[in-house]
């Protein structure tokens, strides 16, 4: 966007921001129960974690700066029953994009194709984050999430690659699908390889050099060659 097409943007285009405090998270207070007139939530500053409970797992998406989300999104009649929890991990502020906003965007696809982007973005770690949960043995998915954090919130320093955040064992456990002490025993394996360091603050260093998934392992992905929807005739072809 040229500058001056972007300062009138930053005049035009004016958001509500809200200061959330560490601790559990009620969407609702932070937009005054009007939430589902709203385009969203842009994370300015902060971590949150996003909780999905099933059954008796837990799983945790993290978020941070740049990532927009839809906290109150409802489901009509869900057929698997969950809950879901938002937390709180450091002091954040975020922006809310009101009904006020999405009518002013019309006159500027620029900020608008960046949201969707931000959109596309957090969607594109989700699915890294489910091939993580896939990998075999426990040590390689926390290693791999570890590194996957590190693109985005990772500091190069003469030590290696410092991921400035304190996870436990037990939030490692519910993004890559595994029990605290597996995961515990994971770590433990690790720092004996020489591949991670936990700091005293409860930051995480990592002192290799990287996680590269082997090439034999990308040959054997097949693609699916069955019709996925059955009772439908196939498409005609022009």
């Amino acid at each position: 966007m040229p500058p001056a097409r972007l300062a009138d943007a930053q005049n035009a285009l004016e958001v509500r921001v809200a200061r959330l405090r560490q601790g559990e998270w009620n969407p609702g207070r932070a937009t005054g129960n009007g939430g589902s007139d709203h385009l969203g939530v842009l994370v300015l500053e902060g971590i949150l974690a996003h909780d999905t409970l099933l059954g008796s797992s837990t799983s945790t998406e993290l978020l941070g700066p740049g990532d927009v989300l839809r906290p109150w999104t409802r489901e009509v009649q869900p057929l698997l029953q969950r809950r879901v929890r938002w937390y709180v991990l450091s002091d954040s502020r975020v922006a809310l994009l009101d009904r006020e906003l999405a009518r002013e965007l019309g006159a500027w696809p620029e900020v608008n194709a960046m949201l969707v982007e931000r959109l596309s973005q957090r969607a594109e770690r989700l699915a890294t984050a489910q091939a993580i949960a896939k990998l075999t043995r426990v040590e390689r998915r926390v290693l791999a999430f570890l590194w996957h954090l590190a693109e985005r919130w990772g500091r190069v320093t003469d030590d290696g690659v410092l991921v400035p955040l304190t996870l436990s064992h037990r939030m490692l456990g519910q993004i890559v699908g595994a029990r605290r002490p597996t995961v515990t025993a994971a770590v433990r394996l690790l720092m004996e390889a020489g591949d991670v360091e936990r700091r005293p603050d409860g930051s995480w260093l990592l002192t290799g050099d990287g996680h590269h998934a082997p090439a034999d392992e990308h040959e054997r992905v097949v693609p699916p060659r069955r019709r996925i929807v059955v009772g439908r005739e196939p498409l005609a072809s022009a």
